[in-house]
C-alpha cells in the first residue's frame, strides 16, 4: 500500500489508491506490469539463501504485490493470494485446509463447480463431504462431527439468493475448531467484509466486479494472521499463479469498482421492485426487498447489494423461460456476471439435496448491467410478453 495511510478513509479513495505507491515507479500512477519467471540474484550466498524479495515469478512480482496488497486494505486480511479463475479461488483453500479423513460442511445453495470440486476431487482425496441448509445459523452445531475441519459458506446463495447468518455460523464454527470460508463474489468487501464477522478465508472470483469488463479470469483469496501462511504454503507448492496482464486488468477495474457497484446496486433494486409487480412474475429473489425473508439479517450485516439477483415467473415450465430468454435483445445470454453488460440465464438448481424450494414457474438469474434503467425494462418486458404468450 502507498506510504499514506488511507485505512480510514472511504471505500472510493481507497480502491483508488490502495495497492502500490507512485513512488516507487518514478511517480507512474500505475505499477509495471512485470512479466517474470526468472529473477537474478547478485551473488550465490543470496541465492542460496533466497535472501531478497523476489525469488521466481510464480512466487510474486511487484504487480501482483500491487494487486494483493490493494486487496488486503479492502478486507482487512493478513495476505491475500491471486489466482487463475474464481474457481481456482475456491479450490486452493480447500486443498489447503483439508486432508484425508477430514469432513466439510458446505452450503446447499453453493456454486455448482465448488460442489462438483467437492463431490468428485475433495472426495476422491478421502474427504467427507456434506451439505447444510443455508437458513442453519447456529444451528449448524447440529450437523458438525468431531472431524468437521471446514464450513464453507456462500451468501447470498447462488442463485437463489438466501442470506446465510455468518457471523451465528462462524461462532459454532470456530468453538469447534472448524475454519470459516466464505464466498463473498456477490457483496465484494465494499458491501460485506467476512473477516469482520468471523469468517477466516475470503474468497472472491475477481473476474466479477473486481474486473469489471468481461475480459479476464481471476480469483483472490484473502486470510486473517492465523491462516495465512497455511494459504500462502499451499499457493506456492500448487504454482495455481495469475498472469501478469490479467492481474494488471484486474487491478484497473478495481480502481472503479465502487462507482461501477453504486449504478449496479441502484438499477437493479430499481427493476427488482418493478418486477415485483408485474404481471408474470411470482417472485423476486432479492435481498435488498423488504419482501425477501432474509432481508432483516441482510440490513443488520450488508452495507448494499450488487447487480445480480433472480425472478419467478408465475407459472409454466422451462419452455416459458425460454420463451422469455429468447425475446430477449439487451440482456445477452450468458454465465458470469459482474461486467458492464446485462445478462440472463436460467440456472439449474437440480443439484441440491435440501435446500430445494417448489417454485411456480421457470427461475431465470438477471445480471443488471450499466446500461439505462427504462432500456432494460422495455427489454424485461418483451420478455414476460413472450412468455405470457
Amino acid at each position: 500500500m502507498a506510504s499514506r495511510d488511507y485505512s480510514q478513509m472511504g471505500a472510493n479513495t481507497r480502491l483508488a489508491h490502495a495497492g502500490n505507491d507512485p513512488r516507487d515507479f518514478f511517480g507512474f500512477v500505475n505499477p509495471p506490469v512485470v512479466h517474470a519467471s526468472t529473477v537474478l540474484y547478485p551473488d550465490t550466498a543470496t541465492m542460496v539463501a533466497r535472501a531478497q524479495k523476489y525469488t521466481y515469478g510464480t512466487r510474486g512480482t511487484p504487480t501482483t504485490d500491487a494487486l494483493a496488497a490493494a486487496v488486503d486494505a479492502l478486507e482487512g486480511s493478513a495476505g491475500t493470494i491471486v489466482v487463475p479463475s474464481g474457481l481456482a479461488a475456491v479450490t486452493v483453500p480447500l486443498l489447503a485446509f483439508l486432508s484425508s479423513g477430514d469432513h466439510i460442511l458446505i452450503t446447499d445453495s453453493v456454486y455448482h463447480p465448488t460442489r462438483h470440486f467437492a463431490d468428485t476431487m475433495l472426495r476422491r482425496l478421502g474427504v467427507e463431504v456434506d451439505y447444510y441448509d443455508p437458513l442453519i445459523g447456529a444451528g449448524i452445531d447440529t450437523a458438525m462431527k468431531p472431524n468437521t475441519r471446514v464450513v464453507f459458506t456462500e451468501s447470498p446463495a447462488s442463485n437463489t439468493f438466501e442470506i446465510q447468518d455468518i457471523p451465528a455460523i462462524a461462532r459454532v464454527a470456530k468453538a469447534r475448531g472448524a475454519i470459516v470460508m466464505m464466498d463473498n463474489t456477490w457483496a465484494t468487501p465494499l458491501f460485506f467484509r467476512p473477516l469482520d464477522h468471523g469468517v477466516d478465508i475470503s474468497i472472491h472470483a475477481a473476474t466479477k466486479y473486481p474486473a469489471g469488463h468481461s475480459d479476464v479470469l481471476a480469483g483472490t483469496v484473502s486470510a486473517n494472521e492465523a491462516c495465512w501462511s497455511k494459504l500462502q504454503e499451499t499457493f506456492f507448492t500448487l504454482g495455481c499463479c495469475c498472469g501478469p496482464d490479467d492481474v494488471y486488468q484486474v487491478l484497473r477495474g478495481l480502481r472503479t469498482m465502487g462507482v461501477r457497484l453504486e449504478r449496479h446496486q441502484q438499477s437493479a433494486l430499481e427493476l427488482a421492485r418493478w418486477l415485483e409487480n408485474q404481471p408474470g412474475v411470482a417472485r423476486v429473489l432479492h435481498p435488498g426487498l423488504e419482501s425477501n425473508p432474509g432481508h432483516a439479517i441482510w440490513k443488520r450485516d450488508f452495507s448494499g447489494a450488487s447487480g445480480i439477483f433472480s425472478i419467478v415467473l408465475d407459472g409454466g415450465g422451462a419452455a416459458r423461460g425460454y420463451a422469455f430468454l429468447d425475446a430477449l435483445r439487451i440482456f445477452g445470454l450468458g454465465y458470469s456476471w459482474g461486467g458492464f453488460e446485462s445478462l440472463a440465464v436460467a440456472p439449474l438448481i437440480g443439484d441440491r439435496v435440501i435446500a430445494r424450494s417448489a417454485y411456480e414457474g421457470a427461475l431465470l438469474r438477471l445480471q443488471v448491467g450499466l446500461e439505462d434503467v427504462a432500456d432494460l425494462k422495455a427489454d424485461l418486458e418483451r420478455g414476460l410478453a413472450a412468455a405470457a404468450a
